[in-house]
This record gives C-alpha cells, sequence and structure tokens, in this order.
C-alpha cells in the first residue's frame, strides 16, 4: 500500500471520530505546513545556522523591555545561552555563522566575561571544541543559574508564545544544557521583592555567588578544569603561636612590665591579655609546621616585638562596629607630600610609626621621619661611627629604573629596657627587573635579588620577616626569603600581570590579585592554588587578609571593594563609594570589623565589614574637603571627582555600609595602615 492511501484512510478515521484539529494538523503536515501555515523546515539547511541569531536577538531585546525588577535576573541566563548557541553553531558545521553570531552579540559581555570570550574566540571548527579547555568545560556540566520563580515562569511563558520565531531554540538550550534553579520568594532572602528592587536600581551587572559551572566561575575553588565538581580544599586559617620556649620567655618579660607598671583598675594585665589572645587563637585550627615556610629560630628582637605587640593590643581603641546606626569614631592622620611633580610612585610606613619610604620615577627611594626628628647618618668612610650630620630624610640609589613598590620589615616601637625593635630594613622593587634589599642602619643596599622577566610591580614581607613575596610583569608571583638570591616557590597561573601581592597572617597561604581581574589563593607549602576569586570588573588595584585571617579584600580600578569569606570561597560583600582611577590601598582595623581604603579619587575611607549593603544607618559627615562633600554612610549618591572645574562631578553610587570619608584637597592617596592601637596613617602627594 502507498504512502499516499495510508495517509488517505487515517485522515478518513479520524474525521469519522471526530478529531477534527488531530485531522487538520496531519492535512497542514501532509501538505508541508504546520498549523498555522508556514511551511515545515523539514531539513537542517532550511533553518540553517541564522536561526540562533535571531533567536537570541529576540530573547535579549525582550529581557531589556521587561519589568526592571526582574531584569538583573534574566540577564543572568543570557551569558549561557551565548556560549552554548555559539558551540552549537560551531559544531553544527556553521563556521560563518558562528562568527558571525560571537562578533555581533560579544560586546554585552565583554565586562564580565572578558577571559572567557578571549578562549571562546578562538573556536572556529568541531575539532576545536573538543580540544578547547573552556568549551570542553562548558560541554561537560551544566551551567547552573538561580531565579525566582516569578521571573522562571514569565521567561517560559514568553518562549512558549514565540515557539515559531526563536522561542524553540532558546527553550531546546534551557533544557539541555543550564540547570534553572528556582526558588521562592520570601521576605529575608536575596529574591525578595525589596532585594529586586534594590538589584534593579543597580548600574552594575555582577554575577550570583552560586552562578555557573563549578571549577570555573565566582566562588569556585575548583582550578581543574578537568574535575567533574567543585572541591574546596580546606583551609588552616588560625594564627600561628610561637612554641613553648618563646611562649616562657614573652610571659616572663610581660610579668617585669606589669611589676613595674600595674594595670589600671578594670583593665586585664599583660600576662591576662597574652594568655587570653593565646587561647582564641588555639581554638582555631592552624597549620602545622609541615604546612608553613620554616622559620630561624627566635632572637630576643622577635620576643620583645610580641611584648610590645600584647602592650599595644590591649592598651589600643577597640572598634566593635557600628552600634545603634553610628559608626566608630576612626581617627586618620594624613601625610602630605608636596614638590613632588608626580614623581612619586609608591609609600610605605614602617611599623614602629617612625619613617616613611616613598618610591619615585626617578630611579631613587627616599626615607623620611615622621616625627621630624633628623635620621642617623650612613657610617664613616673611616670606620669611626656614623655621619654626625643630622638630616630628616635620605635617599637610597641603586636601582635603574622607576621604583613601584617599597615595604619595611616588621617592626615595632622600642623601648629603652627592650632591644632594638625598630624598623632595620626595607624592600623596592623595580622596572628594572629586580628587587633590593637595603638597609636602614648603613643606609645601602645588601642585596640584589634577580629572576623576574620583566618590571617587579609589587613586594611585601612576610608577617614574621624572613620571607618576601613579589608580582611581576613576566605573569607570576615568586617568595624569596632574605638568606637566598634565588626564588624559593613560583605561582604561575594568571592570564596577565600580578599586580599586588600579600601574606596571609599565619604566612601558609599567600594572595596574588592580577589584571586579568582575578585573585588567587595559593598554598605556600608546595606551590598549589586553593581559592581562585573572581568578580571584579576592573583591574586589580590593591589586596588585604583581615587579621584574623577569615576575610580578604581586593579593589579594583572601577571604585569597587570586594570582601570574600576563605572558608567559603564565596563572596562576602561588595561595597562602592570611590571613584574610578582606582582604590590604591587597603587596611583592616586590629578587630577585622573596620576596613579603610584610599585612592586615587582623594579620599581615605572607612568600611564597615559586618553591615550588610542594604542595612540602614547613618554615616558620620566629616566636613568638607577639595575632592568633594564628605559623604555620609547612608547617602546613596556622592560627588567624588576632583574640585576647582567647571564640569559637573560625576555621580558615584555609595553602599550603606560606609561610615566616613576624608577628602584632601588635591592628594591622591597612595597609602594607608591601620596602627595597631587603631589609629590610621595615611599618606599622599599633593597635585595642584
Amino acid at each position: 500500500m502507498a504512502d499516499t492511501d495510508v495517509e488517505l484512510k487515517v485522515l478518513e478515521y479520524l474525521s469519522k471520530k471526530g478529531y477534527n484539529r488531530t485531522e487538520a494538523m496531519l492535512r497542514m503536515e501532509s501538505a508541508n505546513q504546520d498549523v498555522d501555515g508556514r511551511p515545515i523546515q523539514t531539513r537542517v539547511e532550511e533553518s540553517g545556522g541564522v536561526k540562533y541569531g535571531k533567536a537570541f536577538g529576540l530573547f535579549r531585546n525582550w529581557i531589556e523591555e521587561n519589568l526592571e525588577i526582574y531584569k538583573p535576573d534574566l540577564r543572568r541566563v543570557l551569558w549561557p545561552v551565548f556560549v552554548y548557541s555559539f558551540l552549537d553553531l560551531v559544531s553544527d558545521f556553521y563556521p560563518r555563522e558562528a562568527r558571525t553570531f560571537f562578533n555581533n552579540f560579544r560586546e554585552f559581555f565583554e565586562n564580565e566575561h572578558e577571559g572567557d570570550l578571549r578562549g571562546l574566540q578562538a573556536i572556529a571548527l568541531p575539532e576545536h571544541v573538543a580540544t578547547n579547555e573552556i568549551a570542553k568545560l562548558y560541554h561537560s556540566q551544566r551551567y547552573r543559574v538561580t531565579l525566582s520563580q516569578t521571573a522562571f515562569f514569565n521567561l517560559i511563558q514568553f518562549l512558549e508564545s514565540k515557539e515559531k520565531d526563536g522561542g524553540a531554540v532558546i527553550v531546546g538550550i534551557l533544557q539541555t544544557r543550564l540547570n534553572v534553579v528556582t526558588v521562592e520568594r520570601t521576605a529575608e532572602d536575596q529574591f525578595s521583592l525589596a532585594k529586586l528592587l534594590e538589584r534593579a536600581r543597580r548600574v552594575e551587572n555582577f554575577p550570583a555567588e552560586d552562578e555557573g559551572i563549578p571549577g570555573h566561575n565566582p566562588g569556585s575553588a575548583n582550578l581543574d578544569r578537568n574535575a567533574g565538581s567543585a572541591v574546596l580544599t580546606k583551609l588552616k586559617l588560625g594564627q600561628v603561636t610561637l612554641d613553648a620556649e618563646g611562649r616562657q620567655d614573652v610571659v616572663a618579660d610581660l610579668e617585669d612590665e606589669d611589676k613595674a607598671k600595674p594595670p589600671i583598675p578594670g583593665q586585664p594585665s599583660l600576662v591576662e591579655a597574652f594568655e587570653q589572645r593565646i587561647k582564641r587563637e588555639e581554638s582555631e585550627e592552624v597549620p602545622g609546621r609541615t604546612e608553613l615556610p620554616p622559620r630561624p629560630p627566635p632572637l630576643a628582637r622577635d620576643v620583645a616585638m610580641e611584648v610590645q605587640k600584647v602592650k599595644e593590643n590591649r592598651d589600643r581603641m577597640k572598634i566593635s562596629g557600628r552600634t545603634g546606626g553610628v559608626g566608630p569614631g576612626v581617627s586618620v592622620v594624613m601625610y602630605t607630600f608636596h614638590n613632588t611633580n608626580d614623581g612619586v610612585t609608591c609609600l610605605d610606613f614602617s611599623g614602629d610609626y617612625l619613617l616613611v619610604a616613598a618610591g619615585t620615577d626617578m630611579h631613587y627611594i627616599r626615607i623620611w621621619s615622621l616625627n621630624g626628628s633628623p635620621l642617623p647618618g650612613p657610617p664613616q668612610a673611616n670606620g669611626q661611627g656614623q655621619d654626625p650630620r643630622p638630616s630628616s630624610s635620605h635617599r637610597l640609589i641603586g636601582h635603574s629604573g622607576p621604583v613601584y613598590a617599597v615595604s619595611f620589615a616588621p617592626a615595632t616601637a622600642s623601648s629603652d629596657k627592650q632591644p632594638i625593635t625598630k624598623a632595620k630594613y626595607l624592600l623596592s622593587s623595580s622596572a628594572d627587573k629586580t628587587v633590593r634589599l637595603w638597609s636602614l642602619d648603613a643606609w645601602s643596599c645588601l642585596v640584589v635579588y634577580k629572576g623576574h622577566d620583566g618590571p617587579v610591580w609589587d613586594v611585601t614581607w612576610g608577617p614574621f620577616g624572613h620571607y618576601f613575596l613579589t608580582g611581576s610583569f613576566d605573569r607570576t608571583a615568586r617568595l624569596w626569603s632574605t638568606d637566598r638570591v634565588d626564588y624559593l616557590r613560583l605561582f604561575v597561573g594568571h592570564d596577565r600581570d600580578v599586580d599586588h601581592v600579600c601574606f596571609h597572617p599565619n604566612s601558609a597561604y599567600v594572595f596574588t590579585g592580577s589584571s586579568d581581574k582575578i585573585v588567587r589563593m595559593w598554598l605556600v607549602a608546595n606551590g598549589y592554588p586553593v581559592r581562585m576569586f573572581t568578580g571584579h570588573t576592573g583591574n586589580i588595584t590593591a589586596l588585604a587578609c583581615s587579621p584574623d585571617g577569615k576575610l580578604l579584600a581586593s579593589a579594583d580600578d572601577a571604585g569597587t571593594i570586594i570582601l570574600w569569606d576563605l572558608a567559603l570561597g564565596k563572596l562576602f560583600k561588595r561595597m562602592r563609594g570611590h571613584g574610578k582611577g582606582g582604590i590604591w590601598s587597603l587596611t583592616w582595623s586590629v578587630e577585622s570589623s573596620v576596613i579603610v581604603s584610599g585612592g586615587a579619587d582623594g579620599t581615605v575611607r572607612v568600611w564597615d565589614v559586618q553591615l550588610p549593603n542594604d542595612a540602614s544607618g547613618q554615616g558620620k559627615v566629616v566636613g568638607e574637603g577639595g575632592v568633594g562633600q564628605k559623604i555620609d554612610g547612608a547617602a546613596q549618591v556622592a560627588n567624588v571627582s576632583g574640585a576647582g572645574g567647571k564640569k559637573k562631578p560625576k555621580e558615584v553610587m555609595v553602599t550603606s555600609d560606609q561610615i566616613s570619608a576624608f577628602p584632601t584637597k588635591k592628594s591622591p592617596v597612595y597609602k594607608v595602615m591601620f596602627t595597631q592601637q587603631n589609629l590610621v596613617l595615611a599618606g599622599g602627594a599633593y597635585l595642584p
């Protein structure tokens, strides 16, 4: 029996039974038409690769015309749909359409997914999909997106209504490639009406914490792209304490101090304060001796420094965060450098708060006394003491290129009864590819460290001295020790320059920030990466780990500060308030409850770490300055651009966790540092 005879008999049967709609559909299909009279595409060539471009354009236009409260969530779906559409086009042998699709829509994702776009751009053939690391990662796992139920139902309803116009293409990708998690809207969670409205008011478009593919996107710690799921390496973030012998020496010195100067009523003794701190630190999991870089035996200087830290810690001004909606009163001492001709490139304050060092683009370093007292001169050539001529500053000459970073060795204030604990050494890094170690007694260079294959952008000492860390143009960070001219560890993984580095307080981990907008955390013992934080939309310009070792602060040149929870590997909060140009320095209070930042907009800003961004609360208005009005932390918008111009200042969003802001006249802030007694030192150069 011929196919036409079978179709006629089936149509006859459907007509007798009254299945009119089914009969109509079969007649349309027989005529190669759908129920709406449109021709049915029976071959792939009839639909071709252009269907993805039309479908994605329709999908994106609908999202941009949707209600404002749903746009931030629905926009999260665009990126995975873009990626999988492009990969499907390449896999189905549509290279020309794939390239057109990629070029037409890539601009919408360049700020957030620049690295992925760079990797996907090289894909042109199906063979590339099978070998490209990023393509393999997306193909092997579903992309996770969390949406509110209302937004999800709204999305599906639209796609079903536009099934013939491209909706079916998008639905197919959602079903086969994405893991869409729908959640109910409650008053407390991130999908509440208040939170949706808050996100709709923001101009930023940041990825959600739980979005993406494990091992690749924000919040992930698994850097093995071939892994099937994210595995968070367990971190040991507790503080490293002295060994038993060192503790005994510290306790003995503290007992002598208590006898010489008994505590006032209501104040704990120094021994009690020390034991309380040790007990608190021992309650946390600390890295073992094999997980730490070896340290030289403690000297009398180390014991004296620990004693001084206990004294300063007990007598400090305590900062516990906001109380009753009013932020803590943080005092800032600003040191301004004049007549620099914009030649100062970096600053650092010594741990004894007596010296400040400035690196310059004229290849030298200048060191000043903060209290104005004369500095001792270098040893005389005949070996008979130091040069008697007093000087308030010294120049260190040796680099053959601009100096990009300076760092004082750990130090504390000294007393007459203690061994000298003042700053003794300084590190500097330069465009000449070297790092230099300087003696602050002889005012001369002791060692030149070579190994980087490009300018060294940053250098910093470890928390206990002896070790230091560098970051360079050659995309690597390196761990060094002062007693060896070769580096000990090489940290490789960034796609661009490693611009900033810092240590974890227990020295078991280090952090690197790069122009690739990624922050990485590394285990010093073996050089392996243990965390990767993505979420910045600008180049990383500053890093600082909290004294308790639980949070990391990173800043970028877009004016954003992000706090990361190290144990969970997730974004803790995002803070805005600085103008564009870069946040150049971050510092934490002793309690890890307040963070202070300074940058190119000429302001020093104080932030509450624990207060949520959307919480209400008043900041402290501290007056007016030359670069704009001092900001109230509860304000929504502040003017932070330069003064004296006729141009209208640009408005910058300020999150409500800002406590206060201290503008300078025309001085970009290069360095901010909390002392052990919670006073903030800040430094910058006046630029008329």
